[in-house]
């Protein structure tokens, strides 16, 4: 279970996708997001889908890889199915049961949702896939230099965010690793009710606590011996330069945008 989770990961190539300045992938994300809460309709989600779909099929991240980081995730858009089905109204009764009342509005929210949910995580997952953590950590920087002007930690927080997320792999690999060395020991993790799986887990705490605090101390020595002391006159071995590439990919993220608030009023 814990080796499904790919948030966070890398995946090194030579696409397009791979190449594109990290600034304008954060864009387009967020452009992506927009268009995607403002899509309505079956046939503005399938041309999202459609839109995704391809971004997956040029970076060369495979489906299979797709489904495996949103499989943990997999109950929370479970759950909220299940919520727009029995707290949706509508006028079209198709199954009820004393309180229980599902309606064929309910169900369309519901598809809606759903399709919305998990596009919207598969979409944030290609940034991680195509981007390396300090390429992000760089991009995120330079987009949020303005903020320096009010002092804003700029550089700190965004080499927070980069580390953060490059260490999500390495605590999941590290908490599979006791979780092994527990069952080793008799520990059972899969057997029993909610109850007895959450008391299960409670011992995994405290050593994964000890291994990310040893961590984050062994990072803090590294960087100290680096003679790391924040962005102040720091340089950068790579120069983030907008290309040609970056340009168009910007145009056809906000012709992507333009046509789905347009697709939007002639939604069904």
């Amino acid at each position: 279970m814990l080796k499904n989770i790919t948030l966070g990961q890398y995946f090194p190539g030579d696409t397009v996708i791979h190449r594109l300045d990290p600034r304008v992938k954060m864009i387009l994300t967020i452009v992506y997001i927009a268009a995607l809460f403002t899509a309505r309709g079956v046939f503005v989600y399938l041309f999202m889908a459609a839109i995704l779909a391809l971004c997956f099929t040029i970076s060369k991240i495979s489906f299979k890889t797709v489904l495996r980081g949103v499989r943990p995730i997999l109950i929370i858009i479970v759950f909220t199915a299940v919520l727009n089905i029995f707290f949706t109204p509508g006028e079209t009764v198709i199954f009820e049961l004393w309180i229980i009342i599902i309606t064929r509005e309910g169900l369309i929210s519901a598809a809606f949702m759903v399709s919305r949910l998990f596009m919207l995580i598969t979409g944030t997952f290609l940034l991680t896939y195509t981007t390396s953590p300090i390429a992000l950590t760089d991009g995120l920087e330079l987009m949020l230099s303005p903020l320096k002007k009010i002092r804003a930690p700029v550089h700190e927080l965004a080499m927070m965010m980069s580390i953060a997320l490059r260490f999500i792999p390495t605590l999941i690999e590290e908490t599979d690793k006791i979780m092994s060395a527990q069952k080793a020991r008799g520990a059972d993790f899969e057997t029993g009710g909610i109850i007895k799986r959450a008391r299960a887990i409670l011992p995994l705490i405290i050593p994964l606590f000890v291994s990310a605090f040893r961590r984050a101390d062994e990072l803090a020595t590294a960087m100290e011996s680096r003679c790391y002391h924040g962005g102040e006159g720091r340089t950068r071995m790579k120069t983030l330069k907008m290309a040609s590439r970056d340009y168009l990919a910007l145009l056809w993220g906000a012709a992507v945008l333009a046509l789905v608030i347009m697709l939007r009023r002639f939604a069904v």
